[in-house]
């Protein structure tokens, strides 16, 4: 399971990571608002979850 995590970092912005349970980063960056470190985070989120799917559907066995 992946977490987003927004960190309000004073007069900067906001970094956003994407971890797992155990806290390693999958990835990481840094913005100057909150919204757009949400969308970043969400869309980095969605964007390896969407390769996890990718990766599971290329292994499997084909049927034809």
């Amino acid at each position: 399971m992946f977490e987003v995590v927004l960190t309000r970092r004073k007069r900067w912005g906001w970094r956003w990571q994407v971890c797992d349970q155990s806290g390693k980063v999958f990835a990481d960056g840094f913005e100057r608002t909150r919204p757009a470190a949400k969308y970043h985070a969400e869309r980095a989120l969605f964007f390896l979850l969407s390769q996890a799917y990718l990766t599971k559907r290329s292994a499997a066995p084909s049927e034809d």
